[in-house]
């Protein structure tokens, strides 16, 4: 059984799993989501079956999925329960759709494809976002980002401080303050931690009119997915104690292919959601293009495959974590 598969993915916004089916893929394997008559969400193989249609074609009726072919429904647990064109015949228990295990958190759907053996492994752990908890921070998300590049691109390129200045130029960088100073890098039992992380933005927030020396703290908490945390400046109106966090969440649809989120937990009240959205949007599309230029497409593993700087550091941490988890989607060993 691949690792992979036994972690906990997000796979789409919970407000985006409503009244009808939705698609969606998850490690190359394409999901049908959807919600019951309690509200409660499922996430099921998107195969009929019966005769393979896909169920993500047809609708909840009764608190039940219904296949758009012949109309077979299906409760939560994924019994067939009822086969029109025979009424008085009662499903077995090899007529049921496969179902997977679904969870919500941070505001998104999440699946795993397969049960661990051996849960008390943290990487089996939902990954951990702890600002969700924090009720005096306000929470939004930005996304999905569909990208042609794998899941542990994406994640590398949230890491990385040091493509600010040309990358995101006038937004989180200039050209004129590129240096990147030393910073501490340390192994967890979740990931990697990045402690003492500076860098001069001209933007340093949504509401900045001058530029300033930002820092900020990274930490990797599940194979594909980040935390920013930004270190208040002095004189901020940052709320004593709570520093405002955004995470970087990525699905892997295909080795190479994937669907990112950011979810922010900000001390913003008075800004729209749009407004803090379109500066998310902005800077995702400025690293789209880069992202999906990249070669190879997946992350490549071994020490000598790319050569590396002294501000990388993060980045190296988050291979060997990669490698040493045993992940293998998206990555080349």
């Amino acid at each position: 059984m691949k690792l992979e598969r036994t972690l906990w993915h997000p796979v789409a916004l919970a407000h985006a799993v409503g009244a009808s089916p939705a698609a969606a893929t998850l490690l190359g394997e394409d999901l049908v989501l959807w919600r019951d008559a309690a509200g409660r969400a499922h996430a099921w193989m998107d195969q009929c079956p019966h005769r393979g249609a896909r169920l993500s074609l047809g609708r909840v009726a009764r608190g039940e999925l219904e296949c758009p072919y012949h109309g077979w429904r299906f409760e939560a647990g994924g019994q067939c329960t009822h086969i029109p064109a025979v009424p008085d015949f009662k499903p077995g228990p090899r007529h049921c759709a496969r179902a997977y295990d679904a969870r919500e958190a941070y505001g998104m759907v999440w699946v795993r494809l397969a049960t661990p053996e051996n849960e008390a492994r943290p990487i089996h752990d939902l990954p951990a976002f702890a600002a969700e908890a924090e009720p005096r921070l306000r929470k939004t998300t930005s996304g999905p980002y569909v990208v042609n590049a794998s899941a542990p691109r994406i994640i590398e390129n949230f890491l990385d401080m040091a493509h600010f200045g040309h990358v995101h130029e006038g937004w989180l960088g200039s050209r004129a303050h590129t240096a990147i100073p030393p910073y501490e890098v340390r192994p967890t039992p979740r990931g990697v931690l990045a402690t003492g992380c500076l860098a001069w933005q001209p933007r340093s927030s949504i509401h900045a009119e001058s530029g300033a020396q930002v820092e900020y703290t990274y930490e990797v908490t599940a194979p594909y997915m980040a935390v920013l945390t930004k270190v208040p400046e002095a004189g901020s109106t940052a709320i004593d104690g709570m520093n405002e966090a955004i995470a970087m969440f990525v699905c892997p649809v295909t080795e190479e292919t994937s669907v990112a989120w950011t979810r922010m937990a900000m001390n913003d009240f008075d800004s729209p959601d749009a407004r803090l959205i379109d500066f998310q949007d902005t800077i995702f599309g400025q690293d789209r293009p880069v992202l999906e230029s990249q070669r190879p497409k997946r992350l490549p593993l071994a020490p000598d495959a790319e050569v590396h700087s002294a501000a990388d550091r993060i980045s190296s941490a988050y291979r060997r974590y990669l490698r040493d988890s045993g992940i293998t989607f998206g990555v080349i060993p």
